[in-house]
């Protein structure tokens, strides 16, 4: 039987047709999710959160006669992990239906990269990368190359290459020749995509970019801002698209001519904060290669055709189901009250009093060094629908 993409009916809004919260975390309140990825099936997805743990999330597609239950999502469980979660993907052809290939890799800080198991959380194998101090490093971006052989790991001024069938310390490849040299890719490499043509990946790197450096290189298998995430167009293999920190522009380069200028520029609706987040923001490109997601800042999702919203947050990341016509979104960032004002003036007289056995002491200003704790606005994750079979609901 012969497969066909989806079809995305942009004619007018989607339908939000499932909204899901995250697992309840007692011990962290003001949780949310931070990034999540469908399996290659679409039968779950899994959320990257801020409690330092993976949240695993079935979903169900039941009969279309059965209207009103459509879909149905289920917490299937949470996998906590030791410290701070960098990022994480996917194995790829990863379904539930098929338990050998039912596992991602992620990379935690101070740990070696871990390939668990999405059943069950067990850890698989384990591959580090260890620098001159002996230490851990956690890398910025992870990817696994075409034929799901080799996992890629990205980190400052280098990428360290891994035979998922051998578990252990991998090959190194610097982007750069040396610290001192002005050649090469420089600073934390934060994004891998490998091209469906198998000849070439690209990479990209968080040290803004100047006229004496790049930073996207190519690899065999001019923005002034630090690079996020990188893609290649699914049936478009020459097209690449990348996204900048703090710009509010997708830019594609074809990569059979001209690489010095884009050849188009997706550019989100202006919105009323001015100043754009650090927050990582990931754009997804469906799987025919006609449209392309991305959040903002401002709680909205764009839509771009590639051939010519109630978020109460931002939306930090988008992703196309594998198969069907629905899109998912997850909201959630730190937010800090700056009406907050922390330390107290009788607390610091308090703290003072042993201090006071001189006239110079009398002078003494204590000032708090505690941070503000960050609070969420929305954590919640939904699916909208694209059907071109759905029913449109007129105000």
């Amino acid at each position: 039987m012969e497969w066909k993409p989806a079809q995305f009916d942009v004619s007018y809004p989607p339908d939000l047709v499932l909204t899901n919260n995250l697992d309840v975390d007692p011990d962290f309140a003001d949780n949310f999710a931070r990034c999540a990825r469908w399996c290659a099936d679409g039968s779950s997805f899994l959320v990257q959160c801020e409690n330092r743990s993976f949240q695993l999330f079935n979903i169900f597609f039941l009969p279309k006669q059965l209207e009103g239950t459509q879909l149905s999502a289920q917490h299937k469980r949470t996998f906590s992990q030791s410290s701070a979660v960098v990022n994480f993907a996917w194995y790829p052809g990863a379904s539930s239906n098929n338990a050998p290939a039912y596992c991602f890799v992620a990379s935690v800080r101070d740990c070696p990269v871990k390939l668990l198991d999405a059943s069950d959380g067990r850890l698989r194998a384990s591959y580090p990368i260890i620098d001159h101090r002996e230490r851990f490093i956690a890398p910025h971006s992870l990817a696994f190359n075409l034929t799901a052989d080799k996992l890629y790991c990205g980190f400052e001024d280098a990428i360290e290459i891994f035979d998922i069938q051998q578990p252990g310390e991998g090959d190194r490849l610097p982007t750069t020749p040396s610290k001192k040299s002005k050649d090469g890719l420089k600073g934390i490499i934060s994004s891998i995509a490998f091209s469906s043509s198998y000849d070439y990946y690209a990479i990209g790197s968080l040290t803004p970019s100047s006229q004496a450096m790049d930073n996207i290189a190519l690899y065999s298998e001019s923005n002034q801002a630090a690079i996020m995430p990188l893609k290649f167009n699914p049936i478009k293999p020459h097209i690449l698209y990348a996204a900048f920190r703090r710009h509010d522009a997708i830019y594609a380069w074809d990569l059979r001519s001209d690489t010095s200028v884009p050849v188009q520029v997706f550019k989100t609706a202006p919105g009323p904060r001015k100043t754009r987040t650090n927050q990582k923001i990931e754009f997804d490109i469906d799987y025919a290669g006609r449209w392309l997601s991305v959040g903002d800042q401002d709680g909205c999702v764009s839509m771009f055709d590639l051939e010519d919203s109630d978020e109460l947050d931002v939306i930090g990341c988008v992703a196309f189901h594998p198969l069907r016509s629905n899109l998912l979104s997850i909201s959630g960032s730190r937010h800090f009250d700056e009406d907050i004002r922390e330390g107290d003036s009788d607390s610091s007289d308090e703290d003072s009093t042993d201090q006071e056995s001189d006239s110079e002491s009398q002078n003494i200003t204590a000032v708090s060094t505690r941070r503000p704790l960050p609070y969420v606005k929305d954590s919640s994750l939904k699916l909208w629908s694209f059907e071109p079979t759905r029913i449109v609901q007129h105000a």
